[in-house]
């Protein structure tokens, strides 16, 4: 709400990007009660969900720009506010002509579910004109808001968390498998079939749902698309799967929010490597309803869990590489770069060991910091930090 806020009547057009039911139609609501509290009459507010019923019939751009017109009746400013506009074909063109004509003074805000929403093509339209505002599922601090858990311990509640993970309607809803999960995999499910097949013609979705679960039980591992090809090609699929054909796929995935490329960055050489990558998948829920959660993945689910709290926190994050060494992620935000290792648990010696060698390889002055679950606190050791995960998930 904050960064929407700062847009607030600028000529931009604010775009809202992310994840099916991470929380987009809830802040342009939220947006429009600000606006009315604040004095904006609520007929100089447009508001059109374009998966109602009401807006069945405006799948051209033409019939949604006559819509848009038949609404302004002075010359005051009006606010647009469109949900899941990427149901309107060649949309693009009526909010490019909205924006630009000078008899008409239009805040506009959009939302969509997928990145094709801002393919090259529309971008290239409207180049300059738009900022994108990149929405997530709930950090931990607002799953606590989120989620009233009174008997549960800090503790508790974080493993809710990390098992349910941090979809907003999860709130709402039993705190039971049986209930979640299915209400999780039907997310997962349209991000699927609406936001991907119908979106880009992709018809092997068994290919789709192999990679995901390739994905997932690699979550934190360095992958190539070679590397993938050669998995499912020896799983017996009748065909072999070309590293091209993966590639897409998972650039596919990426535009659905479903997944997230982590590249990674070689601190010495100060540049960004195009090869070998790692992937999280940006909802833990979701995770785990299609694969199960065991005691075996909370490593993998802590790291998730770090690693989308930094992109909340602003940072450009890679995975670091000092030689032959690695570091889980070095962030990046304006002057200001961060190292950080995760583990479990640091009780185990040769642990410690290990994930201090990563970062006293790096002969650099920046924060460095060691994330776990111990409660212990260790000393720092020669400037390296030991924080625990929840306490940094809580911070300001």
């Amino acid at each position: 709400m904050k960064s929407l806020l700062s847009y607030k009547d600028n000529t931009l057009i604010k775009v809202i990007t992310g994840l099916r039911r991470c929380g987009k139609s809830t802040l342009l609501q939220l947006f429009k009660e600000y606006l009315l509290q604040n004095g904006v009459p609520i007929d100089h507010i447009i508001d059109i969900n374009f998966e109602l019923m009401t807006y069945d019939d405006i799948r051209e751009y033409k019939l949604f720009y006559k819509l848009v017109c038949g609404k302004l009746s002075d010359d005051r400013k009006y606010y647009l506010l469109l949900d899941e506009i990427q149901q309107v074909e060649h949309w693009e063109k009526a909010i490019n002509s909205l924006n630009v004509e000078t008899d008409i003074d239009v805040d506009i805000y959009i939302t969509g579910s997928n990145a094709y929403l801002l393919s090259s093509d529309i971008s290239t339209l409207l180049s300059g004109r738009y900022v994108e505002i990149k929405m997530l599922p709930l950090s931990f601090k607002e799953f606590l808001q989120f989620n009233h858990l009174p008997k549960f311990s800090i503790e508790e509640k974080f493993n809710q968390y990390l098992k349910y993970g941090s979809m907003p309607a999860v709130a709402s809803l039993p705190q039971k498998d049986d209930t979640i999960y299915p209400f999780l995999l039907g997310i997962y499910n349209s991000v699927i079939v609406k936001d991907i097949v119908e979106r880009t013609q992709s018809r092997d979705v068994a290919l789709l749902e192999k990679l995901m679960r390739y994905v997932i039980t690699n979550t934190g591992n360095i992958i190539s698309s070679n590397k993938i090809s050669g998995f499912l090609t020896s799983q017996g699929r009748g065909e072999s799967v070309k590293s091209t054909t993966i590639a897409s796929y998972l650039n596919i995935l990426e535009k659905a929010y479903i997944v997230y490329k982590v590249d990674r960055y070689d601190i010495k050489g100060k540049e960004q490597l195009k090869t070998l990558s790692k992937y999280y998948v940006s909802d833990t829920g979701i995770r785990n309803a299609l694969m199960g959660y065991a005691d075996s993945d909370i490593g993998r689910v802590l790291e998730t869990i770090v690693y989308f709290e930094l992109l909340r926190r602003g940072y450009q994050v890679y995975i670091g590489k000092w030689y032959n060494s690695e570091v889980d992620f070095f962030a990046v935000r304006q002057d200001t770069k961060k190292y950080y290792q995760v583990t479990l648990s640091l009780m185990d010696e040769s642990v410690t060991a290990r994930e201090l060698a990563s970062l006293k390889a790096i002969p650099d002055n920046y924060e460095k910091t060691i994330l776990s679950m111990d409660k212990t606190y260790m000393s720092d050791h020669e400037g390296i930090r030991f924080r625990n995960i929840i306490d940094f998930l809580l911070e300001e």
